[in-house]
C-alpha cells in the first residue's frame, strides 16, 4: 500500500530536520508528534518559545533567530495564522490576513538567508481559494478563486509563498477543507446538538462537506515532503465530500443518537462567529492532484472517519 510505503520511507530514511510555524496548534501538534515518531527533529518557530519545553527531538525558536545558526533543514511547514474561529470584525479579518503573511514573509526572510536551502515548503492554503457552491465542482484545475473574504485571503497567502520558488524551492499549497478532530476544529461544536438529542441538518442540508480526517492531514503534508514532483496547490481533502444533511445523519448514527431538529445557521453562527459559513455554504472539492499521485487515503468515507474519531 503505498500510504504505508511513506510512512516507511520517512521512517526509514536518514533523520531529518524539519522547520514548521503553528506547531503548536490542531494540526502543527498531530504532525509534529507524527513526525517525531518517524525519527526526525522539529523545530518549532514560535513567538514565545520560553513557555515551551524543547528536547531531544523537539526545539522551539525564536521567529527572528538567526537562520545561519540553525542546522541544515530538509522541509519547512507552514502553518501559521491567526484562527478563523469568531466573529470577522475589522480587527479580525486584518488578524487573519496579516498573521499568515508576516509568518510567511518572515520563512522566505528566513529561507533566503540559509547557505543550504529547504528542498521543499509546504505552506498552509485553504479550500476557501474556491469560494462557496451547491453546485460546483472544485480541483485543483480551478484556477478562478471565489471573491468572498476567506478567498481573497488564500490567494494573497499563496502568491506571498510563491517567493520560495525564486530561491530554488518547490513549494506546494496545501488546501486544507473541513479537518475532523475530536476536540478540535468544527466538528466538537456540530456534534454537540447531536449529543443533547436535539440535532439534524444544518441550514438547508444541501451544502457540500468538503471534509477530512486529521490523520490523513498529516499523512498527505508528509507524502508532499517525500514526492518532489508534487508542486502548486493539492486539495487536502477526503475523496467523498458529504452534502451537510448525509453527515450529520452519519454523525448521529455514529454517535448512536436520533437524527431530529434541523439546526438554523443562525444558532450555528453564535457558536463559531463567521467561520459557520463554511459548514452552512461550503463547496464540492476533490483531491484530484493527490489522487493522480497514488495517495491512498486512510479514511475514505466519512462513515469510517467519524466511527474512529469517536470510537
Amino acid at each position: 500500500m503505498l500510504h504505508n510505503r511513506v510512512i516507511i520511507l520517512l521512517k526509514g530514511c536518514q533523520s531529518m530536520n524539519i522547520l514548521v510555524t503553528g506547531g503548536t496548534g490542531f494540526v502543527g501538534q498531530f504532525l509534529s508528534d507524527t513526525l517525531i515518531q518517524n525519527g526526525h527533529h522539529v523545530y518549532i518557530l514560535t513567538r514565545s518559545p520560553g513557555a515551551y519545553t524543547s528536547d531531544e527531538n523537539k526545539t522551539y525558536i525564536d521567529y527572528y533567530v538567526d537562520a545561519q545558526a540553525l542546522p541544515s533543514i530538509h522541509a519547512v511547514i507552514n502553518l501559521a495564522g491567526d484562527t478563523l474561529f469568531g466573529y470577522w470584525t475589522t480587527s479580525k479579518k486584518k488578524a487573519i490576513l496579516h498573521s499568515r503573511l508576516e509568518a510567511t514573509e518572515r520563512l522566505i526572510q528566513m529561507m533566503n538567508q540559509m547557505t543550504v536551502k529547504p528542498k521543499v515548503l509546504i505552506n498552509g492554503s485553504a479550500v476557501g481559494y474556491y469560494g462557496t457552491s451547491t453546485e460546483k465542482m472544485f480541483t485543483e484545475k480551478t484556477t478562478r478563486p471565489g471573491d468572498d473574504f476567506l478567498a481573497k485571503v488564500v490567494v494573497a497567502w499563496e502568491k506571498c509563498a510563491e517567493q520560495a520558488a525564486s530561491l530554488g524551492i518547490r513549494t506546494v499549497y496545501t488546501r486544507f477543507g473541513v479537518i475532523l478532530g475530536k476536540n478540535h476544529g468544527a466538528l466538537p461544536l456540530m456534534s454537540l446538538p447531536i449529543k443533547l438529542f436535539a440535532g439534524g441538518k444544518i441550514g438547508s442540508g444541501e451544502q457540500w462537506i468538503p471534509w477530512i480526517h486529521i490523520d490523513d492531514v498529516v499523512q498527505m503534508i508528509i507524502f508532499s515532503i517525500e514526492n518532489e514532483d508534487l508542486e502548486g496547490p493539492i486539495n487536502v481533502t477526503a475523496p467523498h465530500p458529504q452534502r451537510n444533511k448525509d453527515f450529520i445523519k452519519v454523525l448521529a448514527n455514529v454517535l448512536k443518537r436520533p437524527y431530529w431538529f434541523p439546526t438554523p445557521s443562525p444558532l450555528l453562527k453564535i457558536a463559531l462567529g463567521d467561520m459557520s459559513t463554511l459548514i452552512t455554504q461550503g463547496q464540492y472539492v476533490l483531491p484530484h492532484k493527490a489522487q493522480a499521485h497514488d495517495y491512498l487515503f486512510k479514511f475514505s468515507t466519512v462513515e469510517a472517519a467519524l466511527e474512529d474519531i469517536f470510537s
